[in-house]
């Protein structure tokens, strides 16, 4: 996908994208090649891919949910900072924390922020469930991109979402892992509100937003151990 291919197609999402944004995004692309170098960021380097596979990905949240809202958003296990430091380029109203494990890639998106010259927009390092047992129903919306089995993403995060808010789940094939996650839907006060499966353009390969409501107060038990939560889940695949 080369930029005017980009442009045409964020703009069939409903996103104009003015000389500063694609400025930054740019900016952003050959920064986070840099950094590639030293530290394992992503496998997707080339800039066709990258607009497409990673800027473009990230705007499909749109689909879903308005951005164009002043929203606090948390990105969970943002890595590269997908979709996080896409959404704060494109979308400056929304307020952002980016939200890693690992402290060199902390250290990578504290820089692209600065260089890029992003307000509003924080990082922590720190695991999703431990910083829920600090945190509580702070979010309007929690998105997490090819991050963990949805069922321990629901467990994980809905302790920091506030009532009626959403964590939007970007997969790609993702059937039996709805199917696994119905107990934990019903345990801790969600549901599932909308399922968006379509297809990346030029390649067509396939994505799915799964829209996720917290319609309650998240019970205190939750989230239980993470480690415990991870063997429920891998011994469902045996």
């Amino acid at each position: 996908m080369n930029e005017e291919e980009f442009l045409k197609e964020v703009e069939n999402l409903g996103i104009k994208l003015d000389e500063e944004k694609l400025a930054k995004l740019d900016k952003f692309y050959h920064l986070l090649i840099s950094w590639n170098e030293k530290i394992n960021l992503t496998t997707i380097t080339k800039k066709e891919d990258c607009y497409l596979k990673h800027f473009y990905d990230s705007l499909t949240l749109i689909k879903e949910i308005d951005l164009t809202k002043k929203l606090k958003v948390l990105d969970v296990g943002t890595g590269a900072g997908f979709p996080g430091i896409v959404l704060k380029i494109v979308f400056p109203n929304l307020k952002i924390t980016l939200l890693d494990s690992l402290n060199k890639r902390i250290n990578y998106l504290n820089e692209i922020i600065k260089e890029l010259d992003l307000h509003d927009i924080e990082t922590k390092c720190s695991r999703v469930e431990d910083y829920a047992k600090e945190t509580k129903e702070e979010y309007d919306l929690i998105v997490a991109r090819a991050v963990a089995h949805l069922g321990i993403l629901i467990e994980t995060t809905m302790p920091l979402l506030k009532l009626n808010s959403f964590l939007i789940a970007m997969k790609s094939n993702i059937n039996e892992e709805i199917k696994e996650s119905s107990k934990i839907l019903n345990n801790i006060n969600a549901k599932i509100i909308n399922i968006n499966t379509f297809n990346l353009p030029i390649e067509n390969s396939i994505r799915t937003l799964v829209k996720i409501q917290k319609t309650n107060k998240t019970p205190t038990k939750y989230p239980r151990n993470y480690s415990k939560i991870k063997k429920e889940y891998q011994s469902k695949q045996k």
